[in-house]
């Protein structure tokens, strides 16, 4: 349970006590933290000093602690031989539940935990949905369900003496707790239910913090992630293999004239292909390089790089080819592979022809198709490239526009590619069109509309 001057100093942006009425837009995805760690670890401070850096977000704080479940008679005349660190002493399907709701943007009542009574007491806390949701406690890294609702999963790590001291003077000074009983329950449940449960969750965190809330480079670095990750896409949330290129309002202008159906073949074409090299170099930045020192003309060193020159290229015939162009001028010589897949609807797909370079297994392959739709056409596309012996983190899928679905599709079933696009649609009509969308991008460039 966080502690009142922590409630009272950030009230004006953690949601946690609040009546408002605020809720997170429902097309917004929130991005949830997972901060595990032992008992007393300092998991609260680091808790604290994230939700402080990111003052311009809305931030609510959710502590495994508040989900114990409360003791009966029984438990209560034993308690002393009770393990409040076993993942049964939590109600967890509770926890998942309310956690649910907050990343589906509902206000959710949390149970107040009295650590005195061993007992929720009312009144529960109304915790509103926020930009941020930080989940915090000793076993949120334990269980898998719990795990897949997180964006990021820390595990912050800390001496177990000063653990241990720690817990000393925070059951004695804040729950009422002599020495005796807590260093007892300490050897007794404390330490072996670490050693069994919490230590063994450290290997699922993304994030592992030495020294916990003195750490302030580690703070930093994870703030600085977590304001990355709020400003992009919520499917980049989701998937990281998924890069939309930073759009400007030069990128806007290009969109707003190739989507406008009143738009020329000619200018059609024309802002089409600046869009693609845009792609298309964005694409090429994520291959990989090795560091070159040179020498310029002024006889000075420059420390530069060389990307990877085992390239092929492959368009999905025929909207593909119109990104070849920008392919070429960009990578001279580079050899181009074709794949016709032809079909209706959502299902259906099917293989017509397929032309690829003999050596593309030991090529990295830069896949070309402007929009991304259902994702059916791609995922053909893309299991032949497999089946062809090329290695799934040796594809970059380049396109112009992506669909949700599209996106959910193929990052589902390879989530080691990498998709690179300049926007994201908002969603396909009933006859899986993208929606706004540009129409049939392949009659509108090639002018066989």
């Amino acid at each position: 349970m966080e502690p009142a001057a922590f409630r009272s100093g950030f009230n004006d942006h953690i949601s946690v006590e609040s009546n408002g009425g605020f809720d997170c837009p429902k097309n917004k995805q929130p991005f949830i933290i997972g901060v595990a760690g032992g008992t007393a670890s300092g998991k609260t401070t680091v808790c604290n000093q994230i939700i402080s850096q990111l003052h311009d977000q809305r931030v609510v704080l959710v502590n495994q602690d508040s989900f114990y479940r409360s003791l009966n008679d029984d438990q209560l005349v034993n308690v002393h031989e009770y393990n409040f660190d076993h993942p049964a002493a939590f109600n967890t399907e509770l926890l998942l539940s309310c956690m649910e709701k907050l990343r589906r943007g509902h206000p959710v009542n949390i149970p107040s935990y009295d650590f005195k009574s061993h007992k929720s007491i009312e009144p529960s806390r109304l915790v509103n949905p926020a930009d941020v949701i930080i989940l915090e406690g000793i076993l949120v890294l334990h269980d898998f369900h719990v795990r897949n609702l997180m964006n990021m999963k820390i595990f912050v790590d800390i001496d177990s003496d000063v653990r241990l001291a720690r817990r000393i003077q925070r059951d004695t000074v804040e729950r009422g707790r002599n020495i005796q009983n807590v260093l007892d329950q300490y050897s007794r449940f404390v330490k072996p239910s670490f050693e069994e449960f919490i230590l063994p969750s450290k290997k699922f965190a993304d994030i592992i913090i030495p020294r916990g809330g003195d750490n302030d480079v580690a703070i930093d670095l994870i703030v600085q992630h977590i304001l990355t990750k709020l400003g992009q896409h919520d499917l980049c949330k989701i998937y990281p293999n998924i890069n939309v290129i930073f759009s400007t309002f030069q990128i806007r202008g290009m969109h707003t004239l190739v989507r406008d159906v009143k738009t020329t073949k000619h200018d059609f074409v024309f802002y089409s292909d600046r869009l693609i090299r845009l792609v298309v170099e964005h694409g090429l930045g994520h291959l990989p390089f090795t560091e070159k020192q040179i020498i310029t003309p002024t006889g000075s060193v420059y420390s530069g790089v060389v990307f990877c020159k085992r390239l092929c290229g492959v368009s999905v015939i025929r909207s593909g080819e119109s990104m070849e162009n920008a392919l070429r001028a960009c990578c001279k010589g580079i050899k181009i592979g074709k794949i016709l897949i032809h079909g209706d609807g959502k299902n259906g797909r099917q293989l017509i022809y397929e032309k690829l370079p003999a050596d593309i297994s030991s090529r990295h392959v830069l896949l070309l198709d402007p929009v991304l739709a259902s994702g059916n056409s791609a995922i053909k596309a893309i299991s032949l490239l497999l089946s062809k012996g090329v290695p799934e983190t040796s594809i970059i899928f380049l396109n112009l526009i992506s669909a949700p679905e599209g996106i959910h599709a193929v990052c589902r079933k390879f989530p080691k590619l990498k998709i690179v696009t300049s926007e994201i649609d908002s969603s396909l009509d009933k006859n899986y069109g993208v929606i706004p969308g540009m129409g049939e991008f392949g009659d509108r460039y090639f002018g066989t509309d």
